[in-house]
């Protein structure tokens, strides 16, 4: 069968580490992510998140930080009084500098930053950087949010941030015709070993970024920003139904091992939605319909078993994937995507724990 996820060949990957950025944010309600008719009973908060940043490595020397999570000093920033007054628990112990410092790695080396997106948790402070660093930032950034703070105090973003840097937008129309599956594409090292992809509705010029782990066979890692926050914005779906047992079962404590599929069908039933729907709808981002089409979208990736999906906020993969500094592009031969695929689903336990047939 043809993958329904089409991604333009290649001969070159990159390679690439998922730093873990020390952030972790807990507090969260999930009626600030889901719509409240899309809500699962019992289901009130998120668990605490991190903040994953991807280091990119090509072959040619380059080095690119896509994403930079929370800066240590977030407090001290405008947005952590308002940040502050949610009343979430916010942790952050390290700046990437300082982790990446660790092996050797200094700002000096750091060719590109890339934002997924201009929110406070992913743009860290690339004014730690020198003016060699490129900032890259998706379409209609510039004209949506420069000049930043404080020469103009409605921007998310800082003017420190851009200032005496290469502020590159990407123009997803120079490679016309260039996709992956439906989204737009661009080949940011011209090999077609790291696209960034075109994933609007969340902010304006949200991206994700699509890295070739492999060649021969081809696999990938998808980091998908916020286009969505939880495992179940995106699963299931008509490409990735619920299977008829999930392994490893979502509540580690339970028996027998194998999770019975029609446990979780039987709850989608009861919500009005079907077993091949996503739990979730989207109730955050700029542009909801446009988000929501995203998600549809990369649903077909999500549905490749050689594509290993990873939001910046994920937090089931923790314990299951390597961190930095070890790499990530053995993604595969490792089993991370059938051992994360469902784990999301022990945020349901208080809908469905008492089932009879998880027992």
């Amino acid at each position: 069968m043809a993958p329904l996820f089409k991604i333009p060949p290649g001969e070159s990957n990159a390679r690439v580490r998922i730093i873990d950025s020390t952030a972790r944010i807990g507090g969260i309600p999930t009626t600030f992510f889901f719509t409240p008719d899309s809500a699962v009973e019992g289901f009130t908060h998120m668990p605490t998140i991190p903040c994953w940043v991807f280091l990119i490595e090509h072959s040619s020397g380059k080095k690119v930080l896509f994403d930079l999570g929370v800066r240590k000093d977030w407090r001290n920033l405008s947005v952590g009084l308002r940040i502050g007054g949610y009343g979430w628990d916010i942790q952050v112990d390290r700046d990437v500098l300082e982790i990446l410092a660790d092996e050797g790695i200094a700002a000096k080396d750091i060719n590109s930053i890339i934002w997924s997106h201009m929110h406070w948790d992913h743009v860290g402070d690339p004014s730690l950087f020198p003016s060699s660093t490129e900032l890259v930032v998706g379409p209609g950034f510039k004209k949506a949010f420069v000049p930043g703070a404080p020469a103009n105090p409605a921007s998310p973003i800082l003017e420190t941030d851009y200032k005496d840097r290469e502020l590159r937008e990407i123009d997803f129309d120079q490679d016309i015709g260039l996709k992956a599956g439906q989204l737009k594409a661009f080949d940011f090292f011209g090999d077609g070993s790291f696209y960034l992809l075109d994933t609007p509705g969340h902010t304006i010029g949200h991206l994700a970024g699509l890295l070739r782990t492999t060649t021969n066979p081809d696999t990938f890692i998808m980091m998908g920003g916020d286009l969505c926050h939880h495992g179940g914005e995106l699963r299931p779906s008509p490409h990735r139904p619920l299977p008829a047992e999930i392994n490893p079962h979502p509540w580690a404590n339970m028996r027998p091992r194998l999770c019975p599929g029609g446990v979780l069908e039987d709850l989608q039933e009861k919500r009005g939605r079907n077993k091949d729907q996503a739990f979730f709808d989207v109730a955050m981002g700029m542009d909801i319909p446009e988000a929501q089409r995203t998600i549809h979208k990369t649903q077909e990736a999500d549905a490749s078993d050689d594509i290993f999906f990873i939001f910046a906020h994920e937090d089931n993969v923790m314990g299951v994937i390597d961190i930095f500094p070890k790499e990530a592009n053995d993604w595969k031969e490792k089993g991370w995507g059938d051992q994360t695929r469902w784990g999301f689903l022990k945020d349901f336990d208080p809908a469905v724990g008492n089932d009879s047939r998880l027992k």
